[in-house]
């Protein structure tokens, strides 16, 4: 069950935050890629509880969003 602290709220926002906007722009655009990512980034924080960990994944699927573009 996740926690209800600062370390895990803020980077589960902001990282969710970020994934949504992927995941919008992704079906909007009809491509799978973002849309994958987004959700990727929505929920991940839900599974890890380590702060540095979480941030490490976030960091890593927002950059592979801008790698792995069309």
């Amino acid at each position: 069950m996740p926690t209800l602290t600062a370390s895990a709220i803020i980077p589960g926002f902001l990282f969710g935050s970020i994934g949504f906007v992927a995941f919008v722009y992704g079906k909007r655009m009809h491509a799978w890629k973002p849309m994958f990512l987004g959700l990727g980034l929505m929920a991940y924080t839900y599974f890890v509880s380590d702060a540095l960990i979480v941030y490490g994944i976030g960091a890593v699927l927002t950059a592979a969003l801008f790698f792995f573009r069309d």
